[in-house]
């Protein structure tokens, strides 16, 4: 089994989220969970509110390209292939909600033995 990072792009201004697309998420985590594709999972704060960014050791507020779409999280999937990878991240709801999803292979990772909030 191969992994996969899966980055999530969501509007740089969203209108704000419903409970149903929310919903629609928790229930999509829950089954990429309970099948066991889901290695780890990272939702990010808003990045109007918290991105800061480091180019050529100077210091700016807010993220460093401007675009329609920011992360707004990512995941870690195991899967036999691509190909496989692929139709994982297509049932991400942010493809119907105005946004899409990246998928890329991952050389390597480290994950510290602990949990943590970002609250």
């Amino acid at each position: 089994m191969s992994q996969y990072a899966v980055l999530i792009y969501g509007p740089a201004d969203p209108v704000g989220e419903t409970t149903d697309e929310r919903d629609a998420h928790d229930s999509y985590a829950d089954d990429l969970t309970a099948s066991g594709d889901m290695v780890v999972a990272v939702a990010l704060q808003p990045a109007e509110t918290t991105a800061v960014s480091v180019r050529h050791g100077e210091v700016t507020d807010g993220p460093f390209v401007e675009s329609k779409e920011l992360i707004a999280g990512f995941y870690v999937i195991e899967a036999d292939d691509l190909g496989s990878a692929l139709e994982i991240a297509r049932r991400n709801p942010i493809n119907r909600q105005g946004g899409g999803v990246e998928v890329r292979p991952v050389e390597g990772a480290f994950i510290a033995d602990r949990a943590f909030s970002g609250d």
